[in-house]
Protein backbone atom coordinates (compact mmCIF):
# COMPACT_ATOMS: atom_id res chain seq x y z
CA UNK A 1 0.00 0.00 0.00
CA UNK A 2 1.40 3.40 -0.93
CA UNK A 3 1.55 6.10 1.69
CA UNK A 4 -0.73 9.05 1.05
CA UNK A 5 1.22 11.96 -0.39
CA UNK A 6 1.44 15.30 1.38
CA UNK A 7 3.37 18.41 0.47
CA UNK A 8 3.36 19.57 4.11
CA UNK A 9 6.17 18.80 6.51
CA UNK A 10 5.03 16.52 9.34
CA UNK A 11 5.43 19.24 11.99
CA UNK A 12 3.16 21.59 10.04
CA UNK A 13 0.68 18.99 8.88
CA UNK A 14 -1.10 18.10 12.15
CA UNK A 15 -2.09 20.80 14.66
CA UNK A 16 -3.60 19.67 17.98
CA UNK A 17 -5.21 21.66 20.78
CA UNK A 18 -6.50 19.91 23.90
CA UNK A 19 -8.84 20.83 26.72
CA UNK A 20 -10.03 18.89 29.78
CA UNK A 21 -13.51 17.40 29.64
CA UNK A 22 -14.94 15.31 32.48
CA UNK A 23 -12.38 12.67 33.47
CA UNK A 24 -10.62 12.95 30.11
CA UNK A 25 -9.80 15.38 27.34
CA UNK A 26 -11.08 16.54 23.99
CA UNK A 27 -8.61 17.28 21.22
CA UNK A 28 -9.37 19.53 18.29
CA UNK A 29 -7.20 18.47 15.38
CA UNK A 30 -6.53 20.23 12.09
CA UNK A 31 -4.83 18.29 9.31
CA UNK A 32 -3.40 20.40 6.50
CA UNK A 33 -3.09 18.53 3.24
CA UNK A 34 -4.53 18.89 -0.26
CA UNK A 35 -7.77 19.49 1.63
CA UNK A 36 -7.69 20.77 5.22
CA UNK A 37 -9.82 18.76 7.63
CA UNK A 38 -10.80 19.19 11.26
CA UNK A 39 -11.44 16.42 13.76
CA UNK A 40 -12.65 16.14 17.35
CA UNK A 41 -11.14 13.29 19.38
CA UNK A 42 -12.24 12.27 22.86
CA UNK A 43 -9.48 10.79 25.05
CA UNK A 44 -10.50 9.16 28.32
CA UNK A 45 -8.16 8.61 31.25
CA UNK A 46 -8.35 4.85 30.56
CA UNK A 47 -7.32 5.37 26.93
CA UNK A 48 -4.41 7.56 27.98
CA UNK A 49 -3.24 4.83 30.37
CA UNK A 50 -3.82 2.06 27.81
CA UNK A 51 -1.75 3.76 25.13
CA UNK A 52 0.94 4.79 27.60
CA UNK A 53 1.02 8.55 27.21
CA UNK A 54 0.73 11.35 29.76
CA UNK A 55 0.86 14.14 27.16
CA UNK A 56 -2.55 14.00 25.49
CA UNK A 57 -1.59 16.37 22.66
CA UNK A 58 1.42 14.21 21.82
CA UNK A 59 -0.66 11.02 21.94
CA UNK A 60 -3.26 12.50 19.59
CA UNK A 61 -0.59 13.85 17.23
CA UNK A 62 1.16 10.45 17.08
CA UNK A 63 -2.24 8.81 16.56
CA UNK A 64 -2.92 11.04 13.56
CA UNK A 65 0.54 10.34 12.15
CA UNK A 66 -0.31 6.64 12.50
CA UNK A 67 -3.61 7.16 10.66
CA UNK A 68 -2.13 9.36 7.95
CA UNK A 69 0.43 6.67 7.14
CA UNK A 70 -2.52 4.43 6.30
CA UNK A 71 -5.20 6.71 4.84
CA UNK A 72 -5.83 10.24 3.66
CA UNK A 73 -7.02 12.90 6.09
CA UNK A 74 -10.35 13.07 4.28
CA UNK A 75 -10.96 9.39 5.14
CA UNK A 76 -10.45 9.92 8.89
CA UNK A 77 -13.64 10.23 10.93
CA UNK A 78 -14.48 13.81 11.90
CA UNK A 79 -15.37 12.88 15.50
CA UNK A 80 -14.42 9.77 17.47
CA UNK A 81 -13.10 8.27 20.70
CA UNK A 82 -9.38 7.51 20.51
CA UNK A 83 -9.94 3.76 21.02
CA UNK A 84 -12.02 3.69 17.83
CA UNK A 85 -8.74 3.62 15.88
CA UNK A 86 -8.02 0.16 17.25
CA UNK A 87 -11.28 -1.20 15.82
CA UNK A 88 -10.05 -0.33 12.31
CA UNK A 89 -6.33 -0.96 12.90
CA UNK A 90 -5.70 -3.71 15.50
CA UNK A 91 -1.97 -2.91 15.58
CA UNK A 92 -2.65 0.63 16.84
CA UNK A 93 -2.27 -0.09 20.58
CA UNK A 94 1.02 -1.91 20.07
CA UNK A 95 2.37 0.88 17.88
CA UNK A 96 1.40 3.61 20.36
CA UNK A 97 3.01 1.82 23.32
CA UNK A 98 6.17 1.19 21.29
CA UNK A 99 6.77 4.76 20.12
Amino acid sequence: MDKPFSSFRSADRVVVSVHASGDGHVAEVTVKDRETTTHRVRVSRAERERYGEEDVADLVKRSFEFLLARESNTAILREFDLSTIERYFPEYAREMRRS
